[in-house]
């Protein structure tokens, strides 16, 4: 049966997920609704496009595979549950990166990727720093970068060998070029990330 909009107040599972007919686009973080917000702003925009430029570009003939948002990232509990009354958590990052093909499907990514990228905007800062922060820990991502374009800043954290976050302790700033733990051969040109910033 198809809804029109779900109770905010209930707890949900990606096979929910997939009946709502609303307008406003939406992610489940351990079965709880949070509404995204309007479209990202034009400084978001470049710094999006400026990142999925250079990752496309050093990617292209590898196996690895960068996506971004829209594009559905369906985080099971486990590696054994699959189905999608059993998926609580569907995310949308900003950029991903994903380096085993088994886990891309039709409807997006099925499992961790490997990286993801998160760019701050004042609506979605403290999910991102917290929500998505905890969930993406938890699930197994490698590499988790959160970008704060009004700063020009990029904070970056690796699983450690006690599967939390470590986070780099310098913040990488405009200047810089950073090679992601997950792609080492690449290098982020955050001057280039970062141009035409108002």
């Amino acid at each position: 049966m198809k809804i029109e909009e779900p109770d905010l107040a209930g707890t949900y599972t990606y096979a929910d997920y997939l009946t709502w007919q609303w307008d406003q686009m939406a992610e489940l973080i351990q079965g709880k609704i949070y509404k995204m917000s309007p479209a990202p702003n034009t400084g978001h925009q470049r710094v999006s496009m400026n990142l999925s430029l250079q990752i496309g570009s050093y990617l292209k003939g590898k196996k690895c595979q960068v996506f971004a948002a829209p594009f559905d990232v369906r985080l099971p509990i486990s590696s054994l549950k699959k189905a999608n009354k059993e998926i609580k958590t569907v995310v949308q990052p900003d950029i991903c990166v994903v380096c085993d093909p088994s886990k891309i499907d039709a409807l997006g990514c099925l499992g961790a990727p490997d990286w993801i990228i998160e760019i701050l905007s004042p609506h979605t800062s403290q999910k991102d720093l917290r929500e998505k922060f905890d969930v993406y820990e938890k699930s197994g991502v490698k590499e988790y970068w959160v970008i704060h374009p009004s700063e020009q800043t990029v904070l970056v954290y690796i699983i450690d060998e006690t599967k939390k976050y470590a986070r780099i302790l310098k913040p990488y700033v405009k200047g810089d070029k950073v090679a992601p733990f997950t792609l080492p051969g690449l290098k982020i040109n955050l001057a280039e990330v970062f141009e035409n910033q108002l």
